[in-house]
């Protein structure tokens, strides 16, 4: 239906989406399995320097025998970096930032060869009002990982925020007039390079706590992130397997048209031209045209209410698995995560992380003893950015 607001009477009219409610979407596929190469970018990308996802001589030296990837790159055995079945329907004059994520593991690793194939659904949607533009879109999808031999790898649940792009403008919440790029001081740059490799050098060797020697009221090695600029936005988005030229492909059922390929109401320099991408596949890339160009064009994210280069949601959550997993070591293991995402990680800004126990299961839902962590990234400024918890099993030996 058109959602009307009754503080400001603006219109955001989602009546094409209600047609999809509950129905598979996005048929899109990848052609090759994963490679030891595309998982050492991914943690180059993310910044995760864990020996365990990019050191060959370290990674067969571990329980594992081999590199394996860490289970934030789930999302990059995927189209669409997770929140492809949250974006279904046209909703005109908006555009979408990513809202959080929920991940449900369901035990194995990935490891160089292995493929995952999707199947994914639009779970429904509302609507609020917001103070960032006025009547505002929160809708989720998902979308279920198998492996070859038709086991349940994971499931995902991303929320898309899709809101009146001119609205978002003309309130200029995050506009360039509201904040400034930071310029950073020799003696910051190297307070921040100490946090970061403190954090590395934390459990560089993959020590898994016990179970039950971790006390509630535990906290987490401090880390930092950043500054992002928009070379490191550009490294992250590349590190996504989709968008690396010619690495999947469309696979809907015969005679059906996939609502992924039809407009969904984004201004038409930032929407994918399909045709012209057969001669030019920058067309269909994402990062010089489509959607995501306005997080590297500040142009372009002038356009839609974030007024300057900015990072990806995507990114957040993986900091966020990547955080947890470092701490709880080579044997601990993520069954559950939820991330709500706050503001998004601006050019100039540096992301510093802080993670709690609070809360220990010796008889879990997940079959096993888990521990609970909540995070919380922050700015240099303080701002949250993200708030996230994971459940995490750990060995449960007296």
């Amino acid at each position: 239906m058109a959602q009307t607001s009754p503080e400001t009477d603006l219109i955001l009219d989602t009546r094409d989406v209600d047609r999809y409610v509950g129905k598979q979407v996005v048929f899109a596929e990848m052609w090759d399995p994963a490679s030891a190469t595309e998982i050492r970018r991914w943690v180059q990308a993310l910044d995760y320097a864990n020996p365990l996802h990019y050191d060959e001589e370290a990674a067969r030296a571990s329980r594992f025998g081999e590199i394996i990837a860490p289970q934030s790159f789930t999302v990059a055995m995927d189209y669409g970096h997770g929140c492809h079945p949250s974006c279904i329907g046209n909703v005109p004059g908006t555009h979408l930032i990513f809202g959080g994520e929920e991940w449900w593991f369901y035990g194995g690793r990935i490891r160089p060869g292995d493929f995952l194939r999707q199947e994914r659904f639009f779970a429904g949607y509302k609507v609020t009002d917001t103070s960032f533009a006025g009547p505002t879109m929160f809708s989720d999808g998902d979308t279920y990982h198998y492996r070859e031999d038709g086991t349940l790898f994971a499931k995902e649940r991303a929320t898309s925020i899709r809101y009146l792009r001119e609205e978002a403008n003309r309130r200029g919440v995050y506009g360039k007039e509201s904040r400034g790029v930071k310029s950073w001081t020799a003696a910051e740059m190297e307070e921040i390079d100490r946090i970061r490799l403190d954090w590395i050098l934390s459990n560089r060797e993959g020590a898994t706590p016990n179970w039950h020697a971790v006390k509630v009221g535990d906290t987490l090695p401090r880390r930092v992130i950043g500054p992002h600029t928009p070379l490191t936005f550009g490294f992250e988005y590349r590190a996504h397997r989709q968008n690396i030229w010619g690495t999947w492909r469309w696979n809907p059922p015969e005679g059906y048209q996939d609502p992924a390929k039809e407009n969904a109401g984004f201004d038409k320099d930032m929407t994918y031209d399909f045709e012209a991408q057969k001669i030019d596949p920058r067309q269909k890339d994402g990062l010089y045209y489509g959607p995501s160009s306005g997080h590297l064009n500040p142009a372009k994210a002038e356009k839609i209410g974030m007024g300057g280069t900015y990072g990806y949601g995507a990114s957040m959550n993986a900091w966020h698995l990547d955080y947890v997993a470092y701490w709880a070591g080579h044997g601990g293991y993520v069954w559950h995560s939820k991330t709500q995402f706050r503001k998004p990680a601006f050019e100039g800004d540096v992301t510093f992380f802080e993670g709690e126990v609070v809360d220990k299961f010796e008889t879990s839902e997940f079959g096993m003893p888990t521990v609970r962590i909540k995070t919380r990234l922050t700015t240099q400024d303080g701002d949250t950015i993200l708030t996230g918890s994971a459940d995490v099993a750990l060995p449960h030996v007296r």
